[in-house]
């Protein structure tokens, strides 16, 4: 509306200098009225300069009103100046804008703060730095863990902590590491996450940095303490037996050799003699699988068809199905499902489990293991093996995965440790949901 009565304006402006210089030229040239034909020369005089101020006041307005926006100055006004409607609406326009770009600076400023604040107050540290090296942003979180009151290159950490540099300069977008350092005399676990942005052109690498010592530290202890408990009570189930017997073979030793009559004690003294052979037999059976346990080889990877190696696992245990009398199915969607792994060692795990499902369901009514194969949301290849068994109660899923724990009696309590260490060489992790008297279900996960 204000553009449209702008050029009105311009146009009569134009029209009416034309129509005054016309009768300028008239009367100078067909009359003698030197007096009106003077007037007439001021008129015009006047119409131009008064066009040439009405041009350059809108101008002069948009271009500062362009100049406050290019140096981000909201504060400009557009009111006063030259009078007029058009001049009204335009300077209003003007305001208009102006009030909403003010608005809109205000609602930046207090995001910024407010991620400034975040950003001060987070106990992770942060570390923002280019290709180079040179960093954009330390918090003092990140600070604190430094012992620094400022960082200008990543590499200045070269000397206190050389395998954090390396990690930080060569870490991949969307990698996560863990690294150990040693600052102000302390050993850290840090936690290394990186991600990537661009700003002003520039590739910035943002690194979140975790000191997780602490919690690695609990872990570790809750672990040993876990095997150090399995591993005493299995020695000492072996061991009491074995001293018990071999102080029954002395005082049958010694009784013989005192006793006057002619009692034979051979046949006893045999007798615990085979039973302590065969409870050493049996701890040695015991190390042997624990040795088992702590040297897998290293995956193989190979690219296979992942029906194939179910179809052979559901061959080897037609067997284990019909002695418990229970019901089998085995599912992959799609049917031509790759997997890249070790297929020895998936199919090993897979074994495990399905053996500890049939043991788990059989001698139950509609007993029923399932295998399902797919792809699940994140697009990673998973494998579940459901039974209807009894299920795990809540205290014994935490200790399942244990070295030598199990709930089922003659169970050894290393099929699922092994399996869940498989999963984890392949990068992989294996988990168990259960609900008592009504569904398990373990799941590996590539």
């Amino acid at each position: 509306m204000a553009s449209k009565r702008f050029r009105t304006l311009c146009l009569l402006r134009v029209l009416v200098l034309g129509a005054t210089i016309v009768l300028f030229v008239h009367l100078l040239l067909a009359t003698s009225l030197y007096a009106t034909t003077i007037i007439v020369a001021i008129t015009i005089v006047y119409q131009i300069f008064g066009l040439i101020r009405f041009i350059e006041t809108t101008n002069r307005n948009l271009q500062r009103f362009l100049l406050s926006i290019a140096h981000s100055d909201f504060s400009q006004t557009f009111t006063g100046g030259l009078k007029g409607a058009s001049f009204e609406e335009l300077n209003l326009a003007f305001g208009e804008v102006m009030s909403r770009f003010r608005e809109v600076r205000a609602e930046r400023e207090e995001s910024l703060h407010y991620l400034q604040t975040v950003v001060q107050h987070i106990g992770i540290g942060l570390l923002a730095f280019q290709k180079s090296g040179d960093v954009e942003l330390l918090n003092p979180a990140a600070k604190r863990m430094f012992n620094l009151p400022r960082l200008r290159n990543i590499r200045s950490l070269q000397e206190s902590c050389p395998a954090l540099v390396d990690k930080l300069l060569n870490i991949k977008s969307g990698q996560r590491t863990l690294v150990t350092v040693t600052l102000n005399e302390e050993l850290m676990q840090l936690s290394v996450y990186a991600t990537e942005l661009r700003q002003r052109g520039k590739a910035i690498t943002l690194v979140t940095l975790q000191n997780i010592s602490s919690e690695l530290n609990a872990k570790e202890m809750e672990a040993w303490q876990n095997l150090i408990r399995v591993l005493t009570h299995e020695i000492k189930n072996s061991l009491t037996p074995i001293a018990s017997l071999a102080a029954t073979v002395e005082d049958l030793v010694a009784s013989d050799r005192s006793a006057d009559d002619a009692y034979d004690s051979s046949a006893d003294i045999r007798d615990a003699l085979q039973t302590i052979q065969k409870r050493a037999g049996g701890l040695t059976q015991f190390v042997d699988a624990y040795r088992d346990l702590t040297h897998l080889p290293k995956p193989e990877y190979l690219n296979f068809p992942l029906g194939e190696l179910l179809d052979r696992v559901a061959q080897l245990i037609k067997s284990q199905l019909a002695e418990q009398g229970v019901e089998f199915d085995c599912t992959v969607h799609p049917d031509n499902l790759q997997l890249v792994a070790d297929p020895q060692l998936v199919e090993q795990a897979l074994i495990n489990l399905v053996l500890n499902a049939i043991q788990a369901a059989g001698g139950r009514d509609g007993a029923r293991v399932d295998i399902e194969a797919g792809i699940d949301d994140r697009g990673r290849a998973v494998i579940h093996v459901s039974d209807n068994g009894p299920g795990i109660v809540p205290d014994a899923l935490e200790k399942i995965f244990v070295p030598f724990y199990t709930t089922r009696k003659g169970g050894s309590g290393i099929g699922l440790s092994l399996a869940r260490q498989i999963m984890r060489l392949h990068r992989g992790d294996l988990f168990v949901m259960s609900t008592p008297e009504v569904h398990t279900r373990f799941t590996m996960r590539f």
